[in-house]
């Protein structure tokens, strides 16, 4: 029964992405509204219990957001960390040069590290290498 109702949904989800999709505005419309109805509802069902009024509120939600692993990645963001970290500049600074060979570069560093998977499985099989270099291929 419970996979029936996952499965509905996840196809009726793929239905409605779908057709908002070509309508942003009313899409992030839509949203907006389920997610301030999720948060209402969150905040009157909390009123019940007297116990999660105040700062025994506030420790409760760090405490679910740090088990979780939402705390940092919700508030800062995985980007914002990896770009303090390799120092880089922020997406808004960048040129669209900048980022279109950051794009490239990742992608060449895949196509080569799958080159080099496909020549040790040729390896281990002892067959010749019949495929292209795909990064030579695509770039």
């Amino acid at each position: 029964m419970f996979k029936k109702i996952v499965r509905f949904f996840d196809k009726f989800e793929d239905v409605v992405r779908g057709k908002l999709s070509h309508y942003p505005i009313l899409y992030a419309l839509v949203g907006a509204v389920g997610i301030v109805l999720v948060w209402k509802g969150v905040w009157e069902t909390a009123e019940f219990y007297p116990v999660l009024w105040g700062p025994t509120s506030i420790i409760l939600g760090i405490l679910i957001l740090l088990a979780t692993g939402l705390m940092v990645s919700f508030f800062i963001g995985d980007t914002i960390i990896l770009s303090g970290i390799k120092r880089d500049k922020k997406i808004a600074e960048k040129s669209e040069k900048e980022i279109i060979e950051a794009g490239k570069s990742t992608a060449e560093q895949i196509l080569a590290k799958i080159d080099h998977m496909e020549e040790d499985m040729h390896e281990l099989k002892g067959t010749p290498k019949e495929s292209k270099n795909l990064t030579k291929e695509l770039f």
